[in-house]
């Protein structure tokens, strides 16, 4: 079996059927097994209703018991393996469906990691949620047509052809009914998906408005905007609910549509051969028989109307999947991939004149916490802009690469849930030693001691059983245990205390002497340890220096330090000499 990953096989954005067959050839194998066993299956339950005529025209008809025993016996050896082969499919098909959602979610996990800052402006919350929460399950469930699927149409031809050694005119009927109902379906389908795709847009809108308001309930609350935005959500949501309401009728004529056809169909199939039995055209066993076949048949008519409203909704879904793989970096413009600094090298951002030399510890400060953001973002590459490292555009740099030998820690970054060791090792198999020396760094021994299992303890999605200083300090040993050439750090100290952020200071000095770390700050404690501070003022450069040689000739600095920390700068080395 073929069933690579992703990443071996990137997945096609041409379009919702170009991701759907990508889905079925990245585990071939699998699919092809599928398909024999449900087609195994079908042919199976075709059997039990020939034996059965069997039984009774040679067995009850003429009164022989042993021939009456020996179809018996067949019938029950026909059950069993067809109960082993049931399982079979159940298993396999379940496989299949599983495989596809993980490969949808490890494709959009993927694609979003290489977006990264630019994804919440190319694509709202809601719709990277609604694709985890509905898309994924029905474009997996379409999948179901390539075994069963296929097994249907094998059953219905062997059908056919048992109903044709009968009488040609069950056989034609059989064979005219299944495309009669595709040709009565199909429009009905092509409603269904518009409505679908509308109504999967709203909810991917209503999604990421309520997502925003989770996030952002506190702030509304003190602006007293909460109000306002509930009214705009009650508001979108009526409009979602009337879509629904749109999106049901089809549905509802779609089902009633998909049982009432099919159930006239087999009933005149049925009264055909309950005529011809009157007749004396067909015994009772071949009349029993074809009873059979037409319970039988039931079931592949049933996999195809189902089977076309799976792929109905599994179009939309892909369709959306599609949208968000289609995306690319704006970074990514105009680059060759091929150029990266071969050494540490200068980090250059020509909007703020801020020169990042290699190997020091260098501090960014400034009142405004949007400016350093922004320079953050350009250094790290999640901007495009014209900032450089080693005078090369880093929009030009391979972005696997850059993102390897370049980090940025961010107080909102992401903890996932898994064991501490597991979070702060992150995709890399790390020693244990490295994972225990980034967690004294950042000053997090003191969590891990206290969690019931030490590094094997669980931190829950999002660290809700961590207080908000122990996930700063996390998110700090996690981008030390990655030892990056360049670090940049937004704010690593600032939910510490005094004492703690004192020892942390001199650590991180001492952990990445000789490799370039930048970090924004307003403390004292840390400014000292840096050998560049930059001052940051409406977005420009105005001075840079040590902490001590700005704190005595830049009064707007030292003003900024005392506003900051409300005295604290008095216990400085900057403070101390100017006493």
């Amino acid at each position: 079996m073929n069933n690579g990953s992703a990443a071996t096989h990137p997945p096609p954005f041409r379009g919702p059927w170009a991701y759907l067959w990508w889905l079925i050839v990245s585990q071939r194998g699998r699919v092809a097994a599928g398909a024999l066993v449900g087609s195994s299956w079908m042919l199976g339950l075709t059997l039990p209703p020939y034996l059965l005529s069997l039984a009774i025209d040679q067995g009850l008809g003429s009164g022989r018991a042993g021939s009456l025993l020996v179809w018996a016996a067949l019938l029950l050896a026909m059950g069993i393996v067809n109960a082993f082969l049931a399982i079979m499919r159940h298993r396999i098909m379940s496989k299949v469906r599983i495989d596809a959602s993980l490969r949808t979610v490890d494709a959009v996990t993927r694609h979003a990691v290489r977006l990264g800052a630019e994804l919440p402006r190319r694509a709202s919350a809601g719709e990277v949620l609604t694709i985890g929460i509905g898309d994924v399950g029905a474009i997996s469930r379409s999948l179901t047509i390539t075994g069963p699927g296929v097994g249907a149409v094998v059953a219905y031809i062997v059908i056919a052809v048992l109903l044709f050694s009968l009488s040609g005119t069950l056989a034609l009927v059989v064979l005219l009914g299944v495309p009669a109902l595709a040709l009565i379906l199909g429009p009905l389908l092509g409603r269904l998906q518009r409505a679908g795709t509308s109504y999967r847009g709203l909810q991917g809108e209503l999604t990421g408005r309520m997502v925003d308001i989770v996030a952002g309930l506190r702030v509304l609350n003190g602006l007293g905007g909460k109000d306002v935005y509930a009214q705009k959500y009650r508001r979108q949501s009526q409009t979602l609910q009337s879509e629904g309401y749109r999106l049901g009728a089809v549905t509802s004529v779609m089902a009633a549509t998909a049982v009432g056809l099919p159930a006239l169909f087999l009933a005149v199939v049925v009264w055909l051969s309950a005529r011809m039995a009157a007749e004396g055209m067909l015994s009772i066993g071949q009349l029993v028989a074809v009873y059979g076949y037409v319970a039988v048949l039931a079931l592949p008519v049933a996999f195809f109307v189902e089977g076309s409203l799976d792929l109905s909704q599994a179009l939309v879904a892909a369709r959306r999947v599609v949208a968000i793989l289609a995306l690319e970096p704006e970074a990514d413009d105009g680059g060759n991939g091929e150029w990266a600094p071969q050494t540490s090298a200068v980090l250059i951002d020509e909007i703020t004149g801020v020169v990042v030399e290699p190997g020091l510890l260098s501090a960014l400060v400034s009142a405004e916490g949007a400016d350093v953001l922004a320079l953050v973002d350009r250094l790290g590459g999640f901007t495009e802009s014209v900032a450089t490292w080693g005078g090369l555009r880093i929009s030009t740099i391979d972005p696997a690469e850059f993102r390897s030998r370049v980090v940025v820690a961010d107080n909102e970054a992401a903890i996932f849930s898994g064991s501490v060791r597991e979070v702060i090792a992150g995709a890399q198999d790390r020693p244990e030693h490295v994972v225990l020396e980034a967690l004294r760094v950042a000053s997090a021994a003191d969590i891990v001691q206290a969690l019931p299992d030490g590094l094997d303890s669980v931190i829950d999605t999002g660290a809700r059983n961590l207080s908000g200083g122990e996930r700063q300090r996390i998110r700090l040993a996690r981008a030390l245990a990655a030892g990056p050439e360049v670090l940049l750090a937004v704010d690593p100290m600032s939910a510490v205390d005094a004492s703690t952020e004192a020892g942390m200071a001199a650590r991180l000095r001492a952990h990445r002497a000789g490799r370039t770390t930048l970090v924004s700050t307003t403390s004292p404690l840390l400014l000292d340890s840096a050998d560049r501070v930059h001052f940051l003022v409406n977005g420009r450069v105005r001075a840079t220096g040590t902490h001590a040689e700005l704190f005595h000739t830049d009064a707007a600095y030292r003003a900024l330090m005392r506003r900051n920390d409300e005295g604290a700068p008095t216990a400085s080395a900057a403070e101390r000499g100017s006493s």
